[in-house]
């Protein structure tokens, strides 16, 4: 009798003539969910994008420690906004836009589409403008043809793609973890004091121009337009989604995984916002002279030496192209998801660069325009966070993913504080 190669690999080891076969163990639970970590990294660069260095070193400057708190409740809500929408790409296998076109009706869809794309605007301008910004200040390069370098450096990084996802993943951490770096070593350098910490754990604001700073380093940490992008990234991230998700312990190991990239990365991208705010409030505070990226540039310049002036502009350069790339890929989700219609990258392109372009050629200021940019973006977090809600705790589109009751009631709270915030600061522009 003859046996195959695989019936012979089975036989037991103790008879005659049989190979000794070391029994490959299983996969240990770290080596099976570390392969499944990455699309959160790529939404962790959001939150770290050149609007939150203009929101976060204009709030330490101006503020001191006062809006610590602020960075620190919107970087819990961030993860967990973030948990939830990968939880709906991993259960539905489609992203938040595709799932409320589905869902909802063609005038809502069109309205929710609308809103998305002028975030999608307000996002350009904050990454084009910061990347203009760094490149002015390493290379001296004029500020419009710095913001068509880090637009074309943008297309460079997105065909990454091209060989799948995780060479964009890995281009995307690693500036990721340039900006870290680059804070760390600032940080250590301005140094932090504990009673001024632990004072700006307190909520509390100073006046309405601390509340247009807060609403900004919310609109600037909790980032509608990777609300979207990140439910995009999962679906495709996770191969086995669809035999894991059937039983309940597929779906822990794919939850624990997810929850663990985002609890990385989004702890990693507040880390850096937190670092930003302490060192504008140790060095700055009570300075008129540092309203601007390029002020603290030159401060940082005249506190700590010419190393922290240049990890500050090179950490700069990094976020203005790495966020430039995933903000031009979340306007491709959101067209795609909402109209189920696709234009050509260059086109979007364009259309997005031009209000940027706009600010750079025209001599506006760019750290006043990224502030702005910061607090339009605010108003668009409820428009994908309260659809996001609405979707992941619907039993009949989730099924054993569905949200817990608590899980939505906080989602619920944080969706309420949010539009309050906003809610108020235009009632006092109005007043």
């Amino acid at each position: 009798m003859y046996l195959s190669k695989t019936e012979a690999a089975v036989l037991p080891t103790t008879l005659v003539g049989a190979p000794r076969r070391t029994p490959v163990p299983p996969p240990s639970g770290r080596r099976r969910i570390w392969p499944l970590l990455g699309p959160a990294f790529v939404a962790a660069v959001a939150y770290v994008d050149p609007g939150n260095f203009a929101t976060n070193f204009s709030g330490g400057a101006a503020f001191g420690y006062t809006l610590l708190w602020v960075i620190v409740a919107a970087n819990l809500m961030a993860m967990l906004i973030q948990s939830l929408t990968a939880k709906l790409g991993l259960a539905t296998g489609r992203d938040l836009a595709t799932n409320c076109r589905d869902q909802l009706p063609r005038p809502v869809t069109w309205g929710l589409w609308l809103q998305a794309e002028a975030v999608a605007i307000a996002t350009d301008l904050a990454e084009i403008v910061g990347g203009a910004v760094a490149l002015n200040l390493l290379f001296g390069v004029p500020l419009p043809i710095g913001g068509l370098i880090t637009a074309v450096v943008a297309f460079v990084l997105l065909a990454a793609q091209s060989r799948g996802f995780r060479p964009f993943e890995r281009v995307i951490s690693g500036l990721l973890l340039v900006i870290g770096l680059g804070f760390g070593y600032t940080l250590l350098g301005a140094g932090v004091d504990p009673a001024g910490l632990a004072g700006g754990m307190v909520p509390s604001f100073s006046g309405s121009e601390s509340l247009v700073l807060a609403t900004g380093i919310l609109g600037a940490t909790v980032m509608p337009h990777v609300i979207y992008v990140h439910s995009a990234l999962t679906p495709g991230r996770y191969g086995d989604v669809v035999t894991a998700g059937r039983t309940r312990e597929g779906r822990g190991r794919l939850l624990r995984a997810q929850r663990l990239d985002v609890l990385l990365a989004m702890g990693l991208a507040g880390l850096v916002n937190a670092a930003m705010l302490v060192i504008a409030a140790q060095l700055f505070t009570g300075r008129d002279d540092v309203d601007s990226l390029e002020g603290v540039h030159a401060g940082l310049g005249d506190q700590l030496g010419a190393g922290a002036a240049l990890a500050f502009a090179v950490a700069l350069l990094a976020s203005g192209f790495a966020s430039s790339s995933v903000g031009t890929h979340a306007g491709q989700v959101v067209m795609a998801g909402f109209l189920k219609r696709h234009i050509p990258v260059l086109a979007r392109r364009l259309i997005t660069l031009a209000p940027a372009l706009a600010v750079l050629v025209l001599g506006g200021d760019p750290t006043t325009a990224l502030v702005w940019s910061q607090v339009v973006l605010s108003f668009g977090i409820p428009f994908a966070l309260v659809p996001l809600l609405w979707l992941t705790s619907r039993r009949d589109l989730m099924g054993g993913w569905v949200n817990r009751r608590v899980t939505t009631v906080a989602g619920a709270v944080v969706a309420a504080l949010i539009t309050g915030l906003n809610a108020h600061l235009i009632l006092g522009f109005v007043l």
